[in-house]
């Protein structure tokens, strides 16, 4: 049950936010100095390893290339190292409590999402001692993915899409890297102030129903590979009560980007690379496919 719980929090170290321009989700980049393409695909960081091959393209692509770089060396994401600096991220300050951070108010109606969700709440011992020095950004990040383990009976957390990847590449003997660091996302996910997360959990508890069909939606998307239809949905998303805002959405996403793509090309230069990121930061005007385009390279969509 540990490990499950440890799995489930390694998950929720990854944005969930989508943004589409294309009708694909794996790209070719070539040109500008390149002497053989590499390719990019945007990954949904809760789809399940075998989706890998349902993409057109991926098994040439990805045999073709010398080196995968995830957001994260998922190794290193997974070493007793990075669980103790994310566990230590996910807890409140000593001294304090969720109970106590909370209004009775405000407890109260996080224990009914609870009990709809996990099926009991903080008046039950066992989830005390699990959830009440959590800070409210692990909770909010852990009711998310229970619902959506509640709707998908075959959801495993220890099988899923990016770890599957880098699990390929291991028999490949590819190269295994990350874009960022464990405490570079960690400060990214969890260094809100504590006033700012308890606004965002009350948002989730009060707006959940809305929020989960949302989350289908952009799942069922995805799946579907339908990325207008999900750009259509997430564009929805994005006026919605729970919305990010926009120096939300730097942090998260466009930031990350500008720092990818100036890391991109000395990578691409090494060796024939993989990059499997989340798809949200493929498309837009501040995309990763767009400034990789601006710097000069061709990025063209396999079909």
């Amino acid at each position: 049950m540990k490990k499950f719980f440890w799995a489930i929090a390694v998950i929720s170290i990854f944005s969930f936010q989508f943004s589409f321009c294309e009708a694909q989700l794996l790209y070719r980049i070539s040109g500008n100095g390149l002497t053989k393409p590499s390719y990019i695909v945007g990954t949904y960081h809760l789809a399940p390893g075998s989706f890998a091959d349902s993409i057109p393209g991926f098994k040439d692509a990805f045999a073709s290339c010398k080196q995968i770089y995830g957001e994260l060396d998922m190794q290193d994401a997974l070493s007793e190292e990075s669980r103790d600096k994310l566990e230590k991220a996910q807890l409140l300050p000593e001294g304090t409590t969720l109970s106590s951070l909370l209004t009775k108010e405000q407890m109260d109606r996080v224990n009914a999402l609870m009990r709809e969700t996990i099926g009991a709440d903080m008046t039950n011992p066992m989830l005390v001692a699990q959830f009440d020095k959590m800070t409210p950004t692990a909770l909010s990040s852990t009711l998310t993915i229970f619902a959506f383990i509640k709707k998908s009976p075959n959801f495993n957390p220890m099988d899923l899409l990016d770890s599957h990847l880098q699990l390929l590449a291991q028999k490949q003997g590819m190269e295994i890297k990350g874009l960022e660091t464990v405490d570079f996302q960690v400060e990214v996910l969890y260094g809100s102030s504590l006033e700012k997360q308890v606004e965002e959990l009350m948002c989730l508890v009060d707006n959940f129903d809305d929020v989960v069909e949302m989350a289908e939606f952009v799942t069922a998307a995805y799946f579907s590979q339908d990325l207008d239809l999900l750009l259509d949905v997430t564009n929805e998303e994005s006026e919605g009560p729970c919305a990010s805002t926009p120096e939300s959405n730097d942090n998260l996403i466009y930031n990350r980007n500008a720092n990818w793509v100036k890391a991109m090309p000395d990578i691409m230069r090494q060796a024939p690379t993989f990059f499997a990121v989340g798809a949200a930061h493929l498309c837009g005007d501040k995309g990763v496919l767009r400034m990789l385009e601006e710097a000069g390279y061709k990025v063209e969509g396999m079909k």
